[in-house]
């Protein structure tokens, strides 16, 4: 290599680490309705830039690090919306909000009740709709009470969820659910991991308070759903006229009985072309999209809930930290460009 050619490298990683904002980071709880408060997470480009502590690191994850309640930067941002897997929590996707917010986005996160590590309500857990409806109450308190109101731009709101969060987020951008269509394709297939979960989630009969029709935020730009289940419950019907662009990620690795052409694909066959890009990960696993393990952290994990140390378990050929890496560049390409 060149001296030029060394120096053009070194200003690249330069420039590239400059560009780089520090992060703040906040929780809060919302309160507007006294039955289904939500813990909220918030991640965005801070002037502080001192002390930092790490957040969501435990003996099996590796966390961030972040500036408590650093002070907001000047200016508006992009603001993306994050939706946790079945029984996840804000902790799952925060090596995505981090890299986001480094690069100049607003993020927030929730935990959904009744489908969270921290609340199994079986209550909760069988509104099914109200996860999609848990979302539009963070963009409310977002865009209309939040401190960060000055600094959110409001005509570019993302979405983007992971397994049960991949198929609230299509809720929200127009998809809808269809129980009949559900059932059907349970009595062709029955996956213990998808049609097993019918009951608990309050799919397999109408619920009280249930709604009719289409829960889509018509605030939300564009959706990313990060190897989603459940898929097959949305209507076909709706999917083909779904015109919210959509970003498809899919693990290519099955975990068992969740395959992803018929979950991620099934989205892919639906959707029209020119609304959704569709991309599959051959070396990824449905839990790869979660944050980084600690050496040793799937022992730990099996010692305290046998089975349970799957999610720590990827493909064969990238380690999770390369994964990250592919797929956050696929998603920061998908924000701007759609």
């Amino acid at each position: 290599m060149t001296r030029f050619a060394c120096f053009i490298l070194l200003f690249a990683c330069w420039t590239t680490n400059v560009s780089a904002y520090s992060v703040g980071f906040d929780q809060t709880i919302l309160y507007a309705s006294s039955d289904r408060p939500l813990k909220t997470s918030l991640w965005y480009p801070s002037q502080t830039t001192f002390p930092t502590e790490r957040v969501a690191d435990n003996p099996a994850f590796l966390g961030t690090n972040v500036v408590r309640i650093g002070t907001p930067q000047k200016g508006t941002f992009p603001l993306v919306v994050l939706s946790h897997g079945y029984r996840g929590n804000w902790r799952n996707q925060n090596w995505l909000a981090t890299r986001l917010a480094e690069q100049g986005y607003i993020v927030a996160s929730l935990d959904h009740p009744g489908t969270t590590s921290f609340d199994h309500s079986a209550q909760a857990a069988a509104q099914w709709w109200k996860r999609a409806g848990d979302v539009s109450r963070l963009l409310d308190w977002l865009l209309n009470e939040s401190y960060l109101l000055p600094n959110i731009d409001a005509h570019n709101i993302t979405a983007i969820g992971h397994s049960l969060g991949g198929w609230t987020v299509m809720l929200l951008a127009g998809a809808q659910f269809d129980r009949d269509q559900l059932k059907q394709e349970c009595s062709l297939k029955a996956s213990p991991r998808v049609c097993g979960l019918m009951p608990e989630l309050g799919l397999d009969n109408t619920q009280i308070g249930e709604p009719k029709g289409s829960l889509k935020d018509e605030r939300i730009r564009r959706v990313v759903s990060l190897d989603l289940g459940l898929a097959r419950s949305l209507s076909r019907q709706s999917l083909q006229v779904l015109s919210t662009p959509t970003l498809i990620l899919a693990a290519g690795v099955d975990i068992g009985d969740l395959p992803q052409a018929e979950e991620s694909g099934f989205l892919a066959q639906y959707i029209p072309k020119n609304h959704r890009q569709y991309i599959v990960y051959p070396d990824a696993a449905h839990f790869s999209f979660m944050q980084l393990c600690k050496p040793g952290a799937i022992e730990l994990i099996e010692e305290e809930e046998p089975g349970d140390g799957i999610v720590c378990k990827d493909g064969n050929e990238r380690s999770r930290d390369e994964l990250h890496q592919v797929m956050y560049r696929d998603i920061m390409h998908f924000l701007k460009t759609s």
